[in-house]
């Protein structure tokens, strides 16, 4: 029985290095670019344009092992560039249809309240809490892909998770 590889359309003066690259590791980036971003539209934006920035540099990487590091620290940056353009400050992205009154969906439920929670952190905290707690790297290995110092990294993390506290106990004495 033989294998044959996925079938792999490259465009034109790309390396299928890259291709190969991208078709395994899209799904984990696109998972680490919907928790930077908290929402999956913006995400596949995000991540498409981070793409289209390492690839004109793929050949340049000393290190191909490091992409992943590199893609993400591209994603992060790429979503702070975003909130930056003065078009997006008037616009407001929702998972739900805005008129529309329900019940929570499942993604609402459980631990979708704590999500809500860590949605609202500012981009540098939730990034660094994403980072450390859902990705599980290390604090240096967080500081690399965020481009600070450790030091940055425990500060984030310390007021962020002193944020989540008290947001929590609010939602626990309202709810």
């Amino acid at each position: 029985m033989t294998t044959t590889a996925p079938d792999l359309r490259v465009v034109a003066g790309t390396d299928l290095d890259f291709a190969t690259y991208v078709a395994a590791r899209r799904p984990v980036l696109l998972r680490w670019a919907w928790s930077v971003t908290g929402d999956p539209h913006t995400a596949e934006d995000v991540l498409q344009a981070s793409l289209v920035r390492v690839l004109a540099r793929w050949d340049s990487l000393r290190d191909k092992g490091a992409a992943d590091a590199y893609l993400r620290r591209t994603i992060v940056r790429q979503h702070v560039s975003w909130h930056r353009q003065p078009w997006r400050h008037g616009e407001v992205s929702t998972a739900h249809v805005p008129d529309r009154a329900g019940t929570p969906g499942p993604e609402e439920a459980g631990t979708g309240e704590l999500w809500a929670l860590v949605r609202e952190l500012p981009e540098q905290q939730r990034a660094t809490v994403v980072l450390r707690y859902y990705e599980q790297l290390s604090i240096a290995e967080t500081a690399a892909v965020l481009g600070c110092s450790t030091g940055t990294v425990k500060s984030n993390t310390h007021r962020a998770l002193a944020a989540l506290r008290r947001r929590a106990d609010c939602a626990m004495l309202a709810g």
